[in-house]
């Protein structure tokens, strides 16, 4: 999960020392030696080598996307969503809740194929669209729960794919897929510098009962360090003005903090570490889009208003 002071500590944690037991023959002890080193993991408990591979598979797979065709970065996004959509029913089911899952997916899908066809406009009919179809098929299932599994289904709509299909506007330009380059990079700078001043800095909780992990200090280097590098990807990478990309990074490192918040205080409720364990040393998909998701409508809402498409 992204966010200040949400990137794994790198550092490996070490074993105990091997502990003597009672030998079979007389009184003494002896020592168990592991034959087999077992995978390294960090703080947190992730499998590095596993984080580190999946993480660079998943970003070549966007970049390369993104950078050398844009139609299959348009197949990236709709897998993407309509992954995270299904996690998220997995999830919130442990709970004793049960949004239809097809129409979600379906109604998923639908939303960024609108979005890819008609632009802005299609975004919220694909949205309408999903309402009904959820209202309308949980019904066959009988009364009990209905409004639970209904305002359930209605916010995981909204949450995944509504939120996920700002991405596609993003990319919609003829520079789109550096305006979606800029936004992923400013996720980065922001979990990376919310990270390094959290370690280094960090003494003040920003909301304990949520992710205890996060500090003000973190938080005030997301914000730094996505405001400089902002304004160093708008300057040279949109040519637009710089002082606007302080606006863009401040503007992002907030959101995806606040993206990071709110999926940490769903998980917390639902009593689960992870969405999923689809991805190994990650958790779930839906655990990496979190930033991005409350990111992407920001950023669209930013640079369509400030950095217009030339």
């Amino acid at each position: 999960m992204s966010g200040p002071d949400a990137t794994p500590d790198l550092r490996a944690t070490h074993d105990p020392p091997p502990q003597p037991e009672a030998s079979p023959v007389g009184g003494g002890t002896r020592v168990n030696h592991p034959t087999e080193e077992p995978p390294r993991k960090s703080r947190a408990g992730r499998n590095l080598p596993a984080a580190i591979g999946v993480g660079v598979g998943l970003g070549a797979v966007v970049l390369a996307s993104l950078l050398f065709w844009k139609p299959a970065f348009y197949g990236v996004i709709l897998i993407a969503l309509v992954v995270a959509t299904w996690e998220m029913v997995r999830a919130v089911g442990t709970a004793g809740m049960r949004p239809p899952m097809l129409p979600l997916l379906v109604g998923g899908a639908a939303m960024i194929a609108l979005t890819w066809h008609a632009g802005a406009g299609g975004l919220p009919y694909g949205l309408l669209g999903t309402a009904v179809a959820i209202l309308i098929w949980r019904l066959a299932t009988g009364p009990e729960g209905y409004q639970r599994d209904v305002v359930t289904g209605l916010l995981i709509a909204a949450y995944v794919p509504f939120l996920g299909g700002f991405v596609v506007l993003l990319l919609d330009p003829d520079d789109g897929h550096l305006r979606v380059l800029a936004m992923l990079a400013a996720v980065v700078m922001s979990d990376t510098g919310g990270y390094a001043f959290g370690v280094f800095l960090g003494r003040h909780k920003l909301a304990p009962s949520i992710s205890p992990g996060k500090t003000w200090e973190g938080f005030a280097g997301s914000l730094f360090t996505a405001a400089v590098g902002g304004a160093l990807l708008v300057r040279f990478m949109l040519d637009g003005q710089w002082y606007w990309g302080v606006v863009f990074g401040v503007a992002v490192a907030a959101a995806s903090t606040v993206g990071d918040l709110a999926e940490s205080m769903l998980k917390r409720d639902l009593g689960v570490k992870d969405m999923s364990n689809l991805l190994p040393g990650h958790g779930g998909l839906m655990d990496r889009l979190d930033s991005i998701l409350l990111a992407a409508p920001v950023a669209y809402a930013v640079l369509t208003n400030l950095v217009p498409p030339g």
